[in-house]
């Protein structure tokens, strides 16, 4: 009898010990922040748009005690940002590494560049839209669409395009234009820049005609009258200094181009606790004045979703993204085939 209730002393003490342990590496679970230095990658050169966007989610959340690890941005440049996407793979289940994502992530493996997927990283949270516009130099001949258009039809090689990359997603929604305006996309001349900077210098030096990118990116040239907005690529006109850009819609051009969203992704693996620290940390971080000024000051469209609605509207926005891309009747070439032609 004794022996018996010392094995069932036993017992429970295991058990209880079992239950104890199991609750303190639940509550660790739960209270998980980072315990070491986060590593914050940015696929484009330092200066420009994404750059900014990084740097400064990285001040606020350490100015505000949001982490309270050291926190580095570094820009893994290359491969139109597949080496930043391949840096990421390299990581599973480490939620100290981060990523500023884009759309670029959906073209580059639909055009067979890359091979990470979007489903091959952790979506944390999406934060903001940013148009993209297609501007000229106050001097240029070109208008208008309707100049653009027309120019494009008779050759659309008679007018050469400033991009940050090949692919994507400022190159895509110029092609969807010049597809829109009845010219073929895969002869578009493309003249490829490391930064805004440089795509600047060449529009407003005459040597490239039309520069493709983001609002924010000319922003205080079009402030200035040293260049002109010949269309946002939206659903709506912007507003303040772009208020009189209209959208290609406007000028007959049935397409809206492709949202250029920008969002951070951990890599593959990581928890619920690991996801929820992020989805958490970037919430307060783009709920803080600073963050809403930066947004108001580039024309930047403030869009935080949570982690599990970023995951639906990315599977979404990359069906909707091969459905351009690939081909949709008989009496058109395959857009897959266009935008390979594109990227190589």
């Amino acid at each position: 009898m004794g022996r018996a209730v010392l094995c069932r002393w036993c017992a429970g003490c295991c058990l209880g010990l079992h239950m104890a342990l199991t609750a303190v590496l639940a509550a660790a679970q739960l209270a998980w922040r980072p315990d070491k230095a986060v590593d914050f990658t940015v696929g484009t050169v330092a200066g420009g748009n994404s750059d900014k966007i990084t740097r400064l989610a990285q001040k606020i959340l350490q100015d505000r005690k949001l982490v309270t690890t050291p926190m580095v941005v570094i820009n893994r440049t290359g491969g139109n940002q597949t080496l930043a996407a391949n840096f990421m793979a390299q990581h599973t289940g480490d939620a100290h590494y981060l990523i500023l994502s884009n759309p670029v992530i959906f073209t580059n493996e639909l055009s067979g560049r890359g091979k990470v997927r979007h489903t091959d990283l952790t979506p944390l949270a999406l934060l903001m839209i940013e148009n993209t516009v297609l501007a000229v130099r106050k001097e240029s001949p070109i208008r208008n669409m309707a100049d653009l258009a027309a120019r494009v039809k008779a050759d659309v090689e008679s007018v050469s395009f400033a991009l940050p990359t090949r692919g994507g997603q400022p190159h895509l929604s110029a092609a969807m234009a010049l597809r829109a305006a009845g010219a073929d996309p895969r002869r578009m001349k493309a003249v490829l820049f490391k930064g805004s900077g440089e795509s600047i210098a060449a529009v407003l030096g005459g040597h490239v005609d039309v520069m493709v990118s983001s609002s924010g990116s000319v922003l205080q040239l079009v402030q200035s009258g040293q260049m002109r907005v010949l269309a946002v690529a939206a659903a709506q006109r912007m507003g303040g200094v772009f208020a009189n850009a209209p959208t290609f819609k406007e000028q007959g051009l049935n397409t809206v181009g492709i949202a250029a969203w920008r969002g951070f992704h951990g890599p593959k693996g990581l928890t619920a606790a690991q996801v929820a620290f992020w989805e958490g940390a970037l919430r307060r971080a783009s709920q803080s004045a600073e963050w809403k000024a930066e947004l108001e000051r580039n024309y930047w469209t403030d869009d935080f979703v949570t982690s599990a609605q970023f995951r639906k509207d990315l599977d979404k926005d990359y069906a909707d993204m091969k459905a351009v891309l690939v081909e949709r009747s008989e009496e058109h070439t395959s857009e897959l085939q266009s935008l390979r032609h594109l990227v190589c």
